[in-house]
C-alpha cells in the first residue's frame, strides 16, 4: 500500500512578491484565468464563495493539448505561512488517484521576490499509475506565466 502513496515537490523562484502570489490564490482566485490564461483559460465556483475556505471550483486546465476539468475544494489557508491547499473532488486526475492535493505556499526571499513551492499529496488507484511529476512541470509553468502578469511583463 506505501507505493500507492506519495508526495512530489517543486520550487520555482519568482519576483513577485509572496504576498501578492498568495492572494491569488486566496482572495483573487477569479483572476488566475486573467493571469495564467495558457493554462488555466476558465476557473468557475460551483458552490461557496470566491474567499472562502470550503468552496467548490471548477479549474479549467490546457492539459496536453486538450482542455479538462479539475474540480477542487478551497481546503485550507494559513495567513502566516502564505500557504494554501485544494483537495481534488473530480476530474481527470480523479481517474487514476483516489485522493490529491495541491499544497502551495510562497516564501518572501531577503532581497524581494519568493520561492513558490507547489507539494503534491496523492493516493493512486493503481501502482501502476506514475507519479504526477508531469503535474509538477505543468504547475511550474503555470506560476512563471503568473509571476510575468503580476509584475507586468
Amino acid at each position: 500500500m506505501s507505493q500507492l502513496v506519495g508526495k512530489v515537490d517543486i520550487e520555482v523562484e519568482i519576483k513577485a512578491s509572496a504576498r501578492a502570489f498568495y492572494e491569488v490564490h486566496t482572495e483573487r482566485l477569479y483572476d488566475s484565468p486573467k493571469l495564467c490564461p495558457h493554462y488555466i483559460p476558465r476557473v468557475d465556483l460551483v458552490e461557496g464563495g470566491w474567499r472562502d475556505v470550503g468552496s467548490v471550483m471548477d479549474w479549467y486546465l490546457l492539459w496536453e493539448g486538450k482542455t479538462v476539468i479539475s474540480k477542487e475544494i478551497y481546503e485550507h489557508k494559513d495567513d502566516e505561512k502564505l500557504s494554501v491547499t485544494f483537495k481534488v473532488i473530480g476530474g481527470l486526475l480523479m481517474e487514476a488517484f483516489k485522493s490529491f492535493k495541491f499544497i502551495i505556499q510562497a516564501t518572501p526571499k531577503d532581497k524581494g521576490g519568493c520561492l513558490v513551492r507547489w507539494t503534491l499529496e496523492y493516493e493512486k488507484l493503481k501502482e501502476d499509475v506514475p507519479d504526477p511529476k508531469e503535474m509538477l512541470n505543468f504547475a511550474a509553468e503555470l506560476t512563471k506565466e503568473m509571476d510575468a502578469n503580476l509584475i507586468g511583463h
